[in-house]
């Protein structure tokens, strides 16, 4: 069994037969390199018994699609308008955009799972205007590594999101060399232009995943190639589900992960294959035929305040108490 060993130091790799052809073999003469580097490639002179490391083979990389789009940056002042063409915000085009933050969960999150299991990629699907794509993606792009998918559209949040998913599913269909049975389909739970939190689940279903887990939180994937998701439900819970293994959708909240620091190497790596990607987006209306608003306002702010000196902790616990048990 110990025959044809590759001549290294330290180590020898060899094959075994099934029904161990599933792993990876790793065997150790438990000296030194001194001696393993002496081993001819046909005999091994062992002094110590060899020890064997079994380890699950990684031969099952995911193939990871985000959708993501790009939304005002928050900080902004947002004041809704409605025009011959349906409501928008004032001044929409001039104002700086970001990535969706809860697409950017999803992207750090799906970049993390590629970089623990060789072998997978990570697209990101991204509908909006391209000059403001361009703009964003010189920041997201030194962040992770992934191959952008542009599409040029509309990104207002108040595009139809049966629509939406509609020519996100189309691009998703068209990347090349797929594999749907190792798909696993991220995006944010909601969106920060877009509350419904309808968008992703009507693409998976156009692309027949029938998976779906929304408001997740955390990811484990099993030694058996199984998935273990963290998903939050009502009342400030979390629940544990299990999935046999791709395909699958996962919406997600905020995650575990921080925002990854900027990596110049990986910006210019990433930029090299954006540019090109923005350059062949593909013009993709969203045209919303029969959707109509009633009306647009920004949300009522309502505060009371009432000052009290020398109020007990207790006492201010039970009335912030008693407070939430009315709403």
């Amino acid at each position: 069994m110990l025959r044809d060993a590759q001549k290294v130091c330290g180590i020898g790799r060899f094959r075994l037969p099934s029904p161990l052809a599933g792993y990876s073999f790793t065997a150790s003469n438990g000296r030194g390199s001194d001696d393993a580097c002496g081993y001819a490639p046909s005999v091994i002179r062992e002094r110590r018994p060899t020890i064997l490391e079994v380890s699950p083979n990684m031969s099952n990389p995911f193939q990871i699609v985000v959708c993501g789009s790009i939304v005002p940056d928050p900080l902004q002042t947002l004041e809704p308008v409605t025009g011959p063409a349906g409501p928008s915000l004032k001044n929409e085009m001039m104002l700086p955009a970001v990535l969706d933050p809860w697409a950017g969960h999803a992207l750090y999150e799906a970049a993390h799972l590629a970089g623990k299991t060789p072998g997978s990629k990570v697209w990101l699907v991204s509908l909006g205007p391209k000059a403001k794509l361009q703009q964003v993606m010189m920041t997201v792009a030194q962040k992770v590594p992934f191959e952008l998918v542009a599409l040029d559209g509309p990104a207002s949040g108040f595009t139809d999101s049966f629509e939406t998913a509609a020519a996100l599913a189309a691009a998703i269909e068209g990347i090349a060399g797929l594999d749907k049975s190792r798909l696993l389909l991220f995006g944010g739970w909601a969106s920060a232009s877009r509350g419904a939190g309808s968008t992703l689940q009507m693409v998976g279903e156009r692309l027949g995943i029938t998976e779906q887990f929304q408001g997740v939180d955390q990811l484990t994937v099993g030694e058996d190639g199984g998935l273990e998701i963290l998903e939050r439900v009502e009342g400030g819970k979390q629940q544990v589900s299990v999935c046999a293994g791709p395909p699958a959708v996962l919406g997600w909240a905020t995650g575990n992960l921080p925002e990854p620091r900027n990596n110049p190497q990986v910006g210019m790596a990433n930029m090299r294959a954006i540019m090109p990607a923005l350059q062949r987006a593909k013009a993709t209306p969203v045209p919303g035929a029969g959707l109509s608003y009633v009306s647009v306002s920004l949300p009522k702010q309502q505060r009371e305040t009432r000052v009290v000196k020398n109020a007990p902790a207790e006492e201010i616990a039970r009335e912030i108490a008693a407070w939430m048990g009315e709403e």
